[in-house]
């Protein structure tokens, strides 16, 4: 009868331990993508702990068994995410000679449909920002918002973390600090500047109630604005343009990209703006152009519309002798 191999801790795995520690500050990854590797690996070992293996003395076959159980449940991003997090932990366990052999080296990605980022058309995010009354402290902070969140391409938690120092009007530049505190300068449009200054000038002195305050949008008594507060106000003005459940504050930056692409804007400047790692991240808009212009090809072309069951003007004539021919 084969010997079971020595147990592991699951919430107190040294190896697991150290990786994340790795992630963490030496790759600089964010703490929510850390959490989701952690996550992922205490599942993992969990499963090892159960069958009398470890980490560092895990199988192909454990890996397989792993998968094909417990590891192969739930949605495929979930899964292919299992499988990143653990094809991760063994390249460093590798590097760092702490394994021989790579369990993970066969484990395949699971496959999945490409889903296009929903994007607002540029007439619907002008009917938004046009129900965005620019009146009052208020009025003025949440149209500042709007427009640097479309004008830049922010994330929510990037709108949220700016500070008062972050923006140079006279320049037109946002700087921001992204995922894994990764910063980035972001140009800034005419309109978003011009917002932005009305409220520094009025609105956020207004607000700031005498006090001294770096966050740069705050709430109306006065204390920095939350995600909770900016999702309400954003599902409000989306009420008010009859757009109800059409977009979320990150469609507006899926429709800058989208927007800048379709302008004739290069790939590697987008990739630029977003603070994408990877220029295939930002390819995934590119999708979404092609897209919308294949849309509008169908809808103008002469010939598309022929194909769709419509006779382009002066076809007719021409379509009698094919059937002459034939």
């Amino acid at each position: 009868m084969t010997a079971r191999r020595p147990s592991v801790a699951v919430d107190t795995d040294p190896v697991v331990a150290e990786y994340l520690d790795h992630l963490r500050f030496e790759r600089g990854l964010s703490t929510n993508t850390v959490t989701s590797y952690g996550r992922d690996l205490a599942r993992y070992a969990g499963f090892l702990a159960k069958t009398g293996a470890g980490v560092l003395s895990a199988t192909e076959e454990d890996v397989d068994e792993y998968f094909a159980g417990s590891g192969g449940v739930g949605a495929t991003a979930s899964v292919a995410r299992r499988v990143a997090s653990l094809r991760g932990l063994y390249g460093y366990l590798l590097r760092e000679e702490l394994v021989t052999v790579d369990p993970t080296a066969k484990l395949r990605t699971p496959k999945r449909g490409q889903d296009l980022p929903r994007v607002l058309s540029v007439e619907e995010v002008l009917a938004l920002l046009g129900r965005v009354a620019p009146t009052g402290p208020l009025g003025e902070r949440d149209l500042a918002m709007f427009e640097l969140l479309y004008g830049c391409g922010l994330r929510a938690s990037e709108l949220l973390g700016l500070r008062d120092g972050d923006v140079d009007l006279e320049a037109g530049l946002v700087r921001c600090v992204g995922k894994g505190d990764k910063e980035r300068i972001v140009p800034m449009g005419g309109a978003a500047a011009a917002a932005l200054a009305r409220y520094l000038r009025d609105g956020r002195r207004a607000l700031r109630r005498g006090r001294r305050r770096p966050e740069l949008f705050l709430s109306a008594r006065g204390t920095p604005l939350t995600r909770q507060g900016l999702d309400y106000l954003l599902r409000r003005y989306l009420r008010k343009a009859g757009l109800e459940g059409r977009a979320s504050t990150h469609t507006f930056r899926h429709s800058f990209a989208t927007h800048l692409l379709a302008g004739g804007a290069d790939l590697r400047s987008v990739q630029e703006m977003l603070g994408h790692a990877n220029v295939a991240t930002t390819q995934l808009y590119t999708h979404v152009t092609v897209e919308h212009l294949r849309e509008v090809f169908l809808e103008t072309h002469p010939r598309a519309r022929k194909r769709r069951g419509a006779t382009a003007p002066g076809d007719e004539g021409r379509a009698g002798d094919e059937e002459d021919r034939r």
